[in-house]
């Protein structure tokens, strides 16, 4: 049996597996994160897209606040979040996965560090599920020709 790239559902403490996409997951923590936290979020997935991508994406919600924030310092402010909607959030992390799935990855910290985020049970289901994946995805590139490599 071949392991696989992604690692499977996070199971529930009943044993139940819980079906919920990355996107979803993360969609779930901005609708119940303060509104700062939001920001900082869509700051996190903003980052690695570019013009094209931020245009294409929710009817060019986040290209209109990467511009009025300015390209070389991003700062989301609390009125550019207003009109963002959960839709519009699972869109740009799905798209941010193509792109960067570091950038995905990297809410995992983001989410760990701020107290009134990491108490959901969203934002834990989904650090563990980015720590999970982040590291299936270090083994496997640790992994050369079905044998692991050891540093000497």
């Amino acid at each position: 049996m071949t392991p696989s790239k992604e690692p499977g559902p996070p199971v529930g403490p009943v044993g139940q597996a819980y079906d919920l996409s990355i996107p979803e997951l993360v969609a779930e923590v901005y609708e119940a994160a303060p509104a700062a936290e939001r920001g900082h979020l869509l700051e996190q997935l903003l980052r690695p897209l570019g013009v094209l991508s931020l245009v294409a994406i929710a009817d060019g919600i986040f290209a209109k606040i990467r511009f009025r924030s300015g390209w070389e310092v991003l700062n989301v402010r609390l009125d550019d979040i207003q009109d963002v909607r959960s839709s519009h959030v699972m869109a740009l992390v799905d798209h941010a996965q193509q792109v960067s799935v570091e950038a995905v990855d990297g809410l995992a910290q983001m989410l760990s560090s701020s107290p009134l985020v990491a108490s959901s049970t969203a934002a834990t289901l989904l650090v563990t599920v980015l720590v999970n994946r982040a590291r299936s995805r270090e083994t496997a590139a640790n992994t050369v020709d079905g044998t692991s490599r050891h540093a000497n």
